[in-house]
């Protein structure tokens, strides 16, 4: 590794590996080749379908990982995938999945899809990258994935292979036995032609590559970008985002000797190219516990015996994990951790304290974005840590806070807040997204990435986000576009407008709800709303869980929704109802916008009250609070 504390590091990193010169490699394949060969008998990958800490687990060494990968290339070769066709899936964790995204790219494309998504988006995003091949479950207990890869591929004519992956290789004894007979049936309403993940790449080569791995960049992966409308923009990722991506975690984090528990998913860029690229590039070990990850049934209980048993060295996390992982005691030996590192959302600070205190581990807050293949910046892991900043941009990363003017954008002085824009060799200029209107205002000067987060950077160059230019609501790390809750509560007749924002919650970061104008002599209930929403709202995740109904919304000069007023509205609500529940004598009087902090809640006491005790409820919110003048 190399020693990273604080920006001139950073510049010094720079001028010792100047990109591209320091690529170690130009596409994946080579990357994942150098690695096998300089540690063949390093454990590469591990995976257990159930979480217990002495449950069946499967490892792969880097040789082995390898030649699974080359099968699984091969394989999709055979089934017509070139360099600019893309293989789909749709998968929860588990080792097949893990070759099937370095497979798809080293073939052809990865495009790795939700399957929390219901079949209409699935299928939006099969036919916008044009699938040829899907990889996806077979037909398993407890998980509806088989069910709705079948009902999308149906809608996407454009799939001409299904190939299924069926956990039961994973169960032993009693449960292996149980499983094939209460297997669900699945209805097939299409024409594509179904295979067998493993029985398929057991009949590939595992030593060399049936095709020519051409060494130039390219377009490898196809990751959406989380939104819930009818189709998600989708952002493409070429060689050099990943490899730049991988660089970044062997040069700063990881070597040959480190454990990374990741139990994140493999469709999301954090998992896939901050945690599973640089194992590629640097030879540390992954380990993925339960198809779910974090969701999955007993993690969060077995949690700490997890990382005793594979002597874990690296926690990779989220807020929303780490909020859940302090309702635990520590009842295990954690002493092989050297960090934990947290990112996809806003950290709140208490979550920060508590995190530390409780398991003495040191806690790193990162930033990135899908539409930059992933990272942007990281507070350093031996230096300052600011907390509630996202730390000093990266190696060969650019970052500008850029306001616009009359005379076009101009970039803002030290702590003054604007637009963070972003350069680096995870950004491919000019053609983020695969529909080229998506691309058109998305670059200033033409080569900065507009993030649409607002922020500022401090005097030592640490990047602090403020707020976001776009509405989208992040909940846990997942993008909620309030345009699909809008457009839901406007099909109700009684609806005249409405707006939907995320609310603060101590837990998954944001919750959506939403605030509604009736039409004049209209009456409907809050109840009958919610249940609108959820005949309407397609995607569970995004159905408000509170909804208001006010007289008039307030609105911009040109009658837009005034968003600020009703998130400072739901600011108000939801600290004045934690404060309370938690019999805290303080309230909140205003929410007030600060130029350097964003929305800052104002308080003013009830009672007999301590900073401390108002900080132990409001520090589990990721927007700050101060006392009223």
């Amino acid at each position: 590794m190399t020693r990273f504390a604080n920006l001139a590091d950073v510049r010094r990193i720079e001028r010792e590996s100047p990109w591209p010169e320091s690529q170690p490699a130009t596409t994946l394949y080579e990357l994942l080749s150098g690695t096998a060969a300089r540690h063949p008998d390093n454990k590469a990958v591990s995976y257990q379908l159930l979480s217990g800490p002495t449950d069946k687990a499967e490892t792969l060494t880097w040789r082995e990982l390898h030649g699974k990968v080359t099968q699984t290339a091969n394989l999709f070769r055979s089934l017509g995938i070139g360099e600019t066709d893309t293989v789909a899936y749709v998968l929860p964790n588990c080792t097949e999945t893990v070759l099937t995204l370095l497979g798809g790219c080293v073939a052809g494309i990865a495009n790795p899809i939700n399957p929390l998504l219901e079949p209409e988006q699935i299928s939006a995003i099969l036919r916008e990258t044009d699938a040829k091949v899907v990889v996806t479950l077979k037909a398993f207990p407890k998980t509806d994935v088989a069910q709705k890869v079948a009902e999308a591929v149906g809608y996407a004519p454009n799939v001409k292979h299904v190939v299924e992956v069926d956990l039961l290789r994973y169960l032993a004894g009693l449960k292996k036995l149980i499983v094939p007979l209460i297997r669900p049936r699945v209805e097939v309403h299409h024409n594509a032609k179904v295979h067998d993940f493993n029985k398929e790449i057991a009949g590939q080569p595992a030593d060399r590559l049936n095709f020519e791995d051409i060494k130039a960049d390219r377009v490898a992966a196809y990751f959406h970008t989380g939104g819930t409308t009818g189709m998600p923009k989708v952002a493409q990722h070429k060689y050099s985002g990943l490899i730049y991506n991988g660089w970044l975690g062997h040069t700063l984090l990881f070597d040959d000797t480190d454990n990374i528990i990741c139990p994140l998913p493999l469709f999301h860029v954090f998992a896939c190219h901050v945690i599973l690229m640089a194992a590629v590039a640097s030879g540390a070990h992954v380990i993925f516990p339960t198809p779910q990850g974090y969701r999955g049934e007993g993690v969060f209980d077995n949690f700490w015996k997890l990382v005793e048993r594979w002597q874990i060295t690296f926690i990779i996390t989220v807020p929303t994990a780490i909020s859940a992982m302090m309702q635990r005691k520590v009842d295990a030996d954690v002493s092989t951790v050297k960090t934990a590192f947290s990112g996809s959302s806003p950290l709140p600070v208490e979550l920060f304290h508590r995190f530390e205190k409780a398991t003495g581990v040191t806690l790193v807050e990162g930033y990135g974005l899908t539409e930059a293949t992933c990272l942007v910046s990281v507070n350093p892991v031996e230096g300052e840590k600011k907390i509630g900043s996202v730390g000093v941009p990266l190696p060969h990363t650019t970052v500008k806070i850029l306001k616009q003017t009359p005379d076009g954008p101009v970039e803002c002085a030290v702590d003054e807040v604007g637009e963070i824009c972003i350069d680096n060799p995870g950004v491919y200029e000019g053609s983020t997204y695969t529909e080229s209107d998506k691309n058109i205002g998305l670059f200033a000067e033409d080569i900065f990435l507009r993030t649409g987060d607002l922020g500022r950077v401090d005097a030592d160059g640490y990047l602090w986000i403020t707020g976001r230019a776009k509405d989208l609501i992040i909940r846990g790390g997942h993008n909620i576009d309030p345009a699909e809750i809008e457009e839901a509560l406007a099909s109700h007749p009684a609806v005249a407008m409405s707006g939907a924002i995320g609310q603060p919650d101590a837990f998954a970061g944001e919750l959506p709800c939403a605030y509604v104008e009736l039409v004049d002599g209209a009456a409907v209930t809050v109840k009958e709303l919610a249940a609108h929403c959820e005949e309407h709202v397609h995607e569970r995740a995004a159905r408000p869980k509170h909804i208001e109904i006010l007289d008039e919304l307030p609105k911009t000069a040109v009658g837009k929704v005034f968003k600020p007023a009703l998130r400072k509205k739901a600011i108000t609500r939801v600290y004045n109802a934690a404060l309370k529940e938690a019999d805290v004598a303080a309230e909140v009087v205003e929410v007030v916008e600060s130029k350097k902090l964003g929305l800052v809640a104002h308080l003013r006491k009830t009672g007999d009250v301590t900073d401390e005790a108002v900080g132990n409820v409001l520090g589990q919110f990721t927007r700050p609070w101060e006392w009223a003048e």
